[in-house]
């Protein structure tokens, strides 16, 4: 690890070192090259420097955030990881909805992909949190009209993939949708729906196109500190176990 610090202070200084202000001809020297690996002894004075640093994250990511009875997994259709992160997003947006809009979400989607891991029965610590979702994603919310909704639904009918959904049902047969409920009702063409999502869903990702038939409204909250939040305010998670994808004769 710290061999991974010494090389990124060597990349720093070396773009620092790049920058002139005039074009000059360099005087060539040639150095032997030095394999960065394993092998590669470690600096003791930049590792003492950064030591401090190093203990304070450490004892931030390792500080009790929530606690879990049952482990949390991403595997299957309905997925209980998948079912929590997916109500985190739509509570926390629709938090910001009514405060910002004057309105209510309506439903939430997210990718299975951008949950990289589990979390463990037992302690949920900050730094479960960080590898779950690494990533920089920004919750958004998007307005539909009910008519052009039918994209979202043909989406899970043709991919059967198990994207976690919040305040959705869909159910599917070779292809067709059999049913597809938003808040336990169907889809009214005429009305306008608020879904929340995360950016890169919304840009296209993971093959999304339907999300370009509606409107895109940031709100400039990370996926993350959702969840972070959310795990704070639940002391213990019971996660719910319900069929939100009823995907018939997957194999």
């Amino acid at each position: 690890m710290q061999n991974k610090f010494l090389l990124l202070g060597i990349a720093l200084f070396s773009l620092t070192a790049c920058k002139t202000t005039s074009l000059k001809l360099a005087n060539v020297q040639i150095q032997k090259n030095i394999t960065i690996n394993q092998d590669l002894k470690d600096n003791e004075d930049f590792a003492k420097f950064i030591e401090p640093y190093t203990q304070k994250l450490n004892k931030e990511m390792n500080q009790k955030i929530s606690y879990t009875q049952v482990d949390l997994t991403k595997e299957g259709d309905n997925s209980n990881l998948g079912n929590l992160l997916a109500d985190y997003t739509f509570e926390g947006a629709n938090v910001w909805a009514k405060a910002n809009l004057n309105k209510n979400i309506d439903a939430a989607l997210i990718n299975i992909g951008g949950i990289r891991t589990t979390i463990g029965k037992g302690d949920i610590l900050l730094k479960n949190v960080f590898e779950v979702m690494p990533f920089e994603n920004e919750v958004i919310i998007v307005k539909f009209k009910g008519s052009d909704l039918q994209g979202l639904f043909d989406y899970y009918a043709k991919n059967l993939k198990n994207n976690p959904v919040s305040h959705l049902y869909i159910e599917t047969n070779d292809g067709n949708i059999l049913k597809s409920l938003i808040n336990g009702n169907p889809v009214n063409p005429s009305q306008d729906y608020y879904i929340a999502t995360s950016d890169y869903l919304a840009l296209g990702g993971d093959n999304m196109k339907f999300f370009a038939k509606g409107q895109s409204i940031s709100t400039g909250i990370k996926l993350r500190d959702l969840f972070i939040e959310y795990f704070k305010k639940n002391q213990q998670i019971n996660p719910t176990e319900d069929v939100r994808l009823n995907f018939i004769g997957k194999k």
